[in-house]
């Protein structure tokens, strides 16, 4: 008896499984015809529904069909609304993509067709049919529509095997909870159904009146649940889905999550969605400042615009990560012309082409010149030749090396660019009449123990001592720390480490440093710059300093990972301390001494009071620099250093 049991059981399986087969295949078949024939079945099939539906409208006022109605009025009667759907669009993509906006459009159309209707019967063209037919009609119409639609989705979407994950390639799939319930968080889920990398399992919300309500299936739990759900429901991204959320509580959620081991992803900014930029349905990894305790401010855009709008700006290594997102922020404040000036040639061709990119689909950049010029700052003469030619009146002086151990290995090159550079480029900007011109510093120039740091500091005295030489062009100085996401810093590196899973490399467990964004970077620059009258040091307040060790935790648990250590044996990503590397400090500071820093009208400015030197001293320096190179004196260029640079301990340089 078990055995015709299941023998039945196999049977009706096979069957399922042939009848599974021949629907998916007719699917396949009928999603591979070309879409005007896709739309004249889904067009002949509500044409003759519109027929059944006026069949059944007469039935009802009736109780039967009179035969003395033309088939002629029954047929105009049941194509209109067909026109209509036609005309509003409703047959482009409404099989495949279906929202409530569609629908609502067919809605609006159904009331214009029922005046049209009415008005027709009012004027006696068809008397036989009574003036309720219309109504009851369209209604029966709207229903067969809205039912056949969501249909003809659910199919597809099960024959396409994306609306729920098999057995085999579920680990493919992740789980999802999406942090807020209104209109984001409802066009994302939507956008989300027919994912085959997502699945949607329910909804947090702040909003304590709607802790237990359902969207299109999904409860809604409260924000306080969300730590626990992460467990029960084997959750592994946190979508946030509030546009206009703060950075505080922003802050607040992630921090709540901080030990867990979850993907926080984020919907762009309500600015960001109205500009265009991205739309609702794209997610975002989280932005790592809102990991850090760090506050920003509403830049002045007057300052912003006072060195760049209508005027003609210049940025040397435009093509750096500082000097590209400069660029980036010039062309927002419309300078009627931007000069990239940058000594490599892919750098320069990726931010020219990203430039006229943006200004090909923005009309209010396409009066921008956008010009492109390969050159090393070295080369004053070059540079004085370029800045008349284009009538140059803004400078932003970024171009440097600025890796550590590389230019502690390379003394000489790394003093040429970053020093003498520096002093080619501003004397090429007053002997040009240039009016502003604004040096890029480091808080690594603050009491160095690198080659590069010493540079850095030696190239903000030659600007002190320059800016005293000319009354017309105003030079200024702007130090910050490390800035996120640039190729000198750490949270690039850890990124790429822990998408490998390899082990995250750092140096030392108590270094810190300052943290801020590029974008935030640039925009303080172009502030400062805006500020000063001449021979100032500004200094960006960073914020408090962040343990790189404690940054790597963060980021490992923002990817979904666990970090490996004694107490996580089994976790996913160790942090391995590789030592300090040649030259590199434990701390970084900003200003030089404590007592020697102002404040600014700037929340986020400072002017720090930086002793100087004669610069005939320094230019007797640099006069020497290039015989010095080719002899590789390293001891006379540390020396060098020691007599100019203020708290500068020699590193470990080859000699």
């Amino acid at each position: 008896m078990s055995s015709e049991l299941n023998h039945t059981y196999k049977t009706s399986v096979s069957n399922a499984s042939d009848t599974n087969n021949w629907l998916y295949r007719s699917a396949q078949y009928l999603l591979a015809l070309p879409r005007s024939v896709k739309q004249t079945i889904l067009i002949t099939a509500d044409f003759f529904m519109a027929g059944v539906c006026l069949y059944f409208a007469l039935a009802l006022r009736f109780g039967y069909i009179d035969n003395h109605i033309s088939p002629v009025a029954l047929g105009l009667y049941a194509v209109m609304p067909i026109i209509g759907l036609y005309l509003i669009g409703f047959y482009k993509n409404v099989a495949r993509v279906f929202f409530d906006t569609v629908m609502r459009s067919v809605l609006q159309l159904f009331a214009v067709l029922i005046i049209i209707y009415e008005a027709i019967l009012y004027l006696d063209w068809m008397p036989i049919i009574p003036r309720s037919i219309p109504i009851f009609y369209l209604f029966l119409f709207f229903i067969w529509l809205w039912n056949s639609r969501l249909t003809i989705k659910e199919l597809l979407t099960r024959w396409q095997g994306k609306r729920t994950p098999r057995s085999k390639d579920i680990s493919d799939y992740d789980n999802v909870v999406i942090y807020g319930a209104g209109l984001a968080g409802r066009e994302l889920f939507d956008g989300l159904r027919d994912s085959h990398k997502y699945n949607v399992v329910a909804f947090v919300d702040d909003n304590p009146q709607l802790t237990g309500a359902y969207i299109l299936g999904k409860r809604i739990y409260a924000a306080s649940d969300l730590v626990d759900m992460v467990d029960t429901l084997d959750i592994a991204q946190v979508f946030l889905a509030v546009p206009s959320i703060s950075r505080t509580h922003k802050r607040y959620i992630i921090d709540k999550l901080a030990n867990i081991s979850i993907k926080i992803k984020e919907l762009p900014s309500l600015q960001e969605i109205a500009d265009e930029k991205v739309t609702v349905s794209n997610m975002r990894n989280i932005d790592i400042l809102d990991v850090l305790d760090r506050q920003t401010v509403e830049p002045d855009e007057k300052l912003l615009q006072k060195n760049i709008t209508n005027k003609y700006v210049l940025v040397t290594g435009a093509g750096g990560s500082i000097g590209s997102e400069l660029c980036r922020q010039i062309i927002k404040n419309k300078p009627k012309c931007l000069v990239l000036y940058e000594l490599s040639e892919y750098a320069l061709y990726s931010i020219h082409q990203e430039l006229v990119g943006k200004q090909a689909n923005n009309p209010q950049y396409q009066d921008i010149d956008i010009v492109a010029i390969i050159g090393n700052v070295t080369n004053e003469d070059n540079l004085v030749r370029i800045f008349k030619t284009y009538h140059i009146q803004t400078v932003y002086h970024a171009a440097a090396y600025k890796h550590v151990p590389l230019v502690e290995h390379n003394p000489f090159e790394g003093a040429i660019n970053n020093t003498k550079g520096t002093y080619h480029c501003a004397r090429a900007a007053i002997q040009a009449k240039v009016a502003t011109f604004v040096l890029i510093s480091t808080d690594k120039a603050v009491r160095p123990t690198n080659v590069m740091g010493a540079t850095k500091r030696l190239a903000e005295l030659v600007c002190q001592g320059l800016s005293q030489t000319s009354s017309q062009t105003c030079i200024s100085m702007v130090r910050f720390g490390n800035v996120l996401g640039s190729s000198g810093s750490v949270v690039p590196v850890f990124t790429k480490q822990i998408e490998q899973g390899r082990p995250i490399t750092v140096t030392h467990p108590d270094v810190t440093r300052y943290f801020m964004t590029i974008p935030e970077a640039a925009n303080l620059v172009i502030q400062a710059g805006a500020m000063a009258s001449g021979g100032e040091v500004f200094v960006l307040n960073m914020g408090e300093p962040v343990k790189i060790v404690d940054l790597a935790r963060r980021m490992i648990h923002l990817s979904g990972c666990e970090t490996k250590d004694e107490n996580h044996p089994d976790g996913d990503i160790e942090i391995v301390f590789t030592g300090l590397r040649a030259g590199e400090k434990l701390y970084e500071e900003l200003i030089i001494g404590e007592d020697n820093v102002e404040d600014t009208t700037h929340p986020l400015i400072m002017q720090a009071m930086e002793h100087g030197f004669p610069l005939s001293d320094i230019e007797q320096t640099l006069s020497e620099l290039t015989d010095k190179a080719r002899q590789h004196d390293v001891i006379w260029l540390k020396q060098q250093f020691k007599h100019f640079v203020a708290g500068y301990k020699e590193g470990s340089t080859p000699t």
